[in-house]
């Protein structure tokens, strides 16, 4: 019988928690947008389907959903393909309808054979992707807008190219809000006098005073004021017929184009990928080790996505950068994440003219932090003292090719090498190779393993041909569990065909009767050469 979940047991830290996703998730929302070609007010819509709807669905209590970067190629190309965003809505519908299919048929199982080295690579690779995005942020610089994982950028810069910008332009008032928003959300935890506070989050404190110096500086007249351009920029509908232009429907007129049924397969693939990878990485992160039902995401995602697509919003997944400020923020249940949905819908029909004059430098703060955190040196320390080959290589291939290229790149290229291993590894863990030496002729033992699969054909192929001719070798099934039919066929044809022509005597034992390979009789036991020769000294001292 399952536990049961009080939604508002946990309210006050998930409130606290929900407010601070609320402000990081609100340019990400815009600017994947932007990047996306997309109306700016579709990234709002994905960003409260994402957390009212896929929140409640979810049995995540971690993970918080709203428009991906990851995705922003793709719908940036098929807005253009297709003509018209509506008809791309249309994809999205039918990407939803996709995803739900998917978590009925229990295709979220997939999520258990990512390995922990690589969702670990993947974390910290993306945290440094954060801090690497974040740095032109925090000095005034903000001119890369597609959000919180790609390396390429619209505007022909990549992650590190743009680095190279801010020495061409800084910002000083951004750079104070900057430096002050660090100190208080390092500090806040630290010192005595401020943990009585606790309950108020260290990121929202940080939000309200990067707010007010900015004010401050805006009053005053001061050359360090922050202009227009590096706040938040919210859409504010000024009447009715403005708020109702920004919802649009998709056009269903457009379900026999082919092209609209590829972009939507294409959309659910990656989609579904990108979130069953969030999910893996927010179960590690969870400090009480919940699962997450990864069927359930699915149908929850594809939902999510259906409704989207009804009211003009952007296509969604579970996204890492939110999910990792949640549970910093102190987030203990998945009404962290719906609040951040409300605060979202709130937000921005009450308070925009409020919104929009948050520094991107204080968000910036709150998220170096968050980068920190995921690409700590200590992650990389562990697993080079775990296993420097076998851990380390696949962790490290994992965070470099996500900061090279993108995450899904990244985490497919580690994932290819986990699999290179584990062949290596399958291959020497088949069987044990061991050598008697009799007085007439030495006798190879091969004793197999508990489990012989396809994996280890080519290892006992090559054991096999390298025998010596005219030797005698012993095939032990005895302590074996399972053997491929591949690998029982490769040891019949040996022992029936090659054998025979190269002078060797094989003895098989220990094969179950259903492998239909009949045992053969042993050799008669002869004297060891180490046995002849204490023989020998035993006869020649009673002689004497």
């Amino acid at each position: 019988m399952s536990k049961k979940f009080n939604l508002f047991s946990d309210f006050k830290s998930d409130f606290a928690s929900g407010l601070v996703v609320f402000l990081v998730a609100l340019p990400l929302c815009l600017g994947i947008a932007l990047a996306s070609g997309a109306p700016l007010f579709s990234g709002i819509i994905s960003g409260i389907v994402g957390g009212i709807v896929v929140g409640y669905l979810s049995t995540s209590h971690l993970s918080v959903s709203g428009p991906a970067a990851g995705l922003t190629a793709i719908i940036l190309t098929a807005i253009s393909d297709l003509g018209a965003f509506n008809i791309l809505l249309l994809a999205v519908f039918i990407a939803g309808l996709v995803q739900l299919a998917l978590g009925f048929l229990k295709a979220g199982t997939i999520s258990n054979y990512f390995p922990s080295n690589v969702i670990e690579g993947m974390l910290a690779g993306i945290g440094l992707i954060i801090i690497l995005k974040q740095i032109p942020h925090a000095i005034g610089l903000d001119s890369d807008f597609e959000g919180d994982q790609a390396f390429s950028q619209i505007n022909g810069e990549n992650t590190f190219t743009e680095l190279f910008s801010i020495f061409d332009y800084f910002q000083v008032g951004s750079i104070i809000v900057t430096a002050v928003s660090l100190a208080i959300l390092i500090l806040w935890n630290k010192v005595s006098f401020l943990k009585s506070l606790k309950v108020v989050p260290g990121a929202l404190v940080a939000v309200v005073v990067g707010v007010l110096l900015n004010e401050y500086f805006i009053q005053t007249g001061s050359s360090f004021t922050i202009s227009k351009d590096h706040l938040v920029s919210l859409p504010v509908p000024e009447s009715f017929d403005e708020l109702k232009a920004i919802f649009v429907l998709p056009d269903f007129s457009a379900i026999t184009n082919s092209k609209v049924w590829v972009v939507g397969f294409t959309i659910a693939i990656v989609a579904s990928i990108e979130t069953l990878l969030c999910i893996e990485a927010a179960d590690k992160m969870d400090s009480q080790k919940r699962f997450t039902d990864t069927n359930v995401e699915l149908k929850a995602q594809g939902i999510g996505n259906m409704i989207s697509a009804m009211l003009g919003g952007l296509p969604m997944t579970s996204v890492v950068v939110r999910t990792s400020a949640n549970n910093a923020a102190g987030a203990k249940s998945k009404l962290s994440a719906i609040i951040h949905g409300v605060f979202l819908l709130v937000s921005v029909f009450a308070i925009p003219t409020i919104l929009n004059k948050i520094p991107y430098a204080t968000l910036a703060a709150i998220l170096l932090l968050v980068g920190y955190k995921l690409a700590n040196p200590k992650t990389l320390k562990h697993f080079w003292q775990k296993d420097k080959i076998y851990q380390f290589i696949p962790f490290l291939a994992t965070f470099v090719f996500v900061v090279l290229t993108d995450l899904l790149k990244g985490v497919a290229i580690g994932l290819v090498i986990n699999v290179i291993f584990i062949l290596i590894g399958n291959s020497k863990r088949a069987y044990s190779f061991r050598k008697e030496e009799y007085h007439d002729g030495d006798i190879i033992h091969i004793d197999l393993a508990q489990e012989v699969s396809f994996l280890n054909k080519a290892a006992i192929k090559s054991t096999l041909t390298d025998l010596p001719d005219n030797s005698k070798v012993v095939i032990n099934a005895r302590e074996t569990a399972y053997i491929a039919h591949d690998v029982l066929d490769l040891i019949n044809d040996f022992k029936q065909i090659q054998s025979r022509e190269r002078n060797i005597k094989v003895k098989l034992t220990g094969f179950k009767k259903a492998y239909n390979i009949e045992d053969s009789e042993p050799f008669k036991k002869s004297v060891t050469v180490e046995h002849y020769d204490a023989l020998k000294r035993k006869i020649v001292t009673t002689k004497e």
